[in-house]
């Protein structure tokens, strides 16, 4: 059962956050065949959906702390990059230091624009988020609070030690200047978190009235541990349009840890993550998420890291906005009939969908150049098909793979370990 915590308050004097426009894409719906509109969260402060979960969540253990306490409370985040961004922005305008752990396989244009955002600290550790997420809740926090707080009882078991191992004594700036306060604060496994991402749902369905006076048909988000898709179905769920509205949930293969869940039919971690996409780089979703993945309105989408590439250059081409990888594989869908292919049926020109640009501070221009030089073959014939190969493409879902990947199988699209099966959809029955 989902945890539906009340709503920020909207009283709260420093909000992490902002109200993020809703504009509908000419160019997007002419690629797509439907009326496509862009929520544009690369407008956060952090640059990334994140701010709304990670501001949400770090104002609820504000409210938490002693009103005895004299002592500045210490925000820690692990992070893939985005939260622990998110973190620190959202510390900077509550007045509060922030550091963030990331493991070592973070780029270091990510690590680079924490530090700039003004973390306390930013440290690397693993390979992989639960590594760092690990390494900071047993060897960091512990040396800054010697008598922690009990953390929320829904966290795992591991979190509830209260007596973890103390890290390191060569490294003596945390005692010195952290103070006693310290708050953990995950990336995206928490409900707090969720309701924080739930008001862009909410945002969408005023904005959506405003300018067409219907809701949204379908819902397009990125999905890496699911924090963003759960607080998405809680507000359809508050509002009765989970019957209404399709979620489509992206991922990237090689960070396809929901897929890999439904098609075991529980929740699974994934050995490793592949995808360049390292801001979805959990290996496990959430509960919550597995949970409403499986309900009729929902279907789970993979695509490859090239056709998330191409995503992000077609949105710079056609709307001059950069995002990262784990956005543009939401973009992707835009293009070359694979919209068509994720629902499992042809789309309606008066149809009105919603893509979630949910970030953009993992991505330069040279990146662009270089997934565009890499992932050339995508141009050829991605301006979509005609009827007749739209209706073959379709009775072939729920499993099928894009009409380019089809034409390049065996060739480049076989990278990092993924083979053949580059395009997956769970069909709800």
């Amino acid at each position: 059962m989902v945890v539906h915590p009340s709503a920020p308050s909207p009283q709260q004097q420093a909000r992490p956050w902002v109200e993020t426009p809703l504009r509908e894409s000419y160019a997007l719906s002419q690629a797509a065949g439907c009326r496509i509109f862009l929520k544009l969260e690369t407008l956060q402060p952090s640059g990334s959906f994140k701010s709304r979960g990670i501001g949400n969540y770090i104002l609820r253990r504000l409210e938490e702390l002693p009103p005895t306490l004299t002592t500045t409370p210490h925000i820690f985040c692990s992070s893939g990059g985005n939260a622990g961004l998110a973190a620190v922005h959202a510390s900077r305008t509550l007045g509060l230091p922030c550091t963030v752990v990331l493991p070592k396989t973070i780029k270091p244009l990510m690590v680079s624009k924490i530090k700039a955002a003004g973390a306390f600290e930013v440290l690397q550790h693993g390979n992989a988020w639960a590594d760092a997420d690990r390494f900071m809740r047993e060897e960091i926090m512990p040396k800054v609070n010697p008598t922690p707080s009990s953390p929320p009882s829904h966290a795992p078991a591991e979190r509830n030690n209260p007596n973890p191992v103390l890290f390191s004594k060569t490294n003596t700036r945390f005692t010195q200047q952290a103070g006693p306060a310290a708050i953990y604060t995950p990336p995206f496994d928490h409900p707090d978190i969720w309701c924080g991402n739930a008001t862009l749902m909410s945002e969408i369905a005023s904005q959506m009235q405003t300018q067409t006076s219907s809701p949204a048909d379908v819902i397009i988000c990125s999905v890496g541990g699911g924090g963003l898709l759960n607080g998405i179905m809680q507000t359809l769920d508050t509002l009765s349009l989970s019957s209404r509205t399709t979620v489509l949930g992206l991922e990237t293969a090689g960070a396809h840890s929901l897929s890999s869940a439904l098609k075991a039919g529980e929740l699974t971690t994934l050995a490793e993550v592949t995808s360049q996409a390292t801001s979805l780089g959990c290996a496990r979703v959430t509960q919550a998420t597995f949970d409403y993945a499986q309900r009729a309105n929902v279907r789970s989408v993979v695509l490859p890291d090239a056709e998330a590439a191409m995503g992000c250059w077609r949105l710079a081409d056609d709307e001059r906005v950069m995002v990262e990888l784990a956005c543009g594989v939401n973009v992707a869908l835009c293009y070359g009939g694979r919209l068509e292919r994720a629902l499992g049926r042809k789309v309606r020109r008066e149809e009105k969908v919603v893509v979630v640009l949910c970030g953009g501070s993992n991505v330069t221009v040279d990146m662009l150049a270089e997934w565009r030089r890499e992932y050339a073959y995508l141009e050829e014939g991605s301006g979509g098909m005609d009827e007749g190969e739209r209706e073959s493409e379709v009775e072939e879902v729920p499993s099928v793979p894009s009409e380019v990947t089809r034409r390049h199988r065996g060739g480049r699209e076989r990278e990092r370990g993924w083979g053949g099966e580059v395009f997956a959809l769970q069909a709800k029955i």
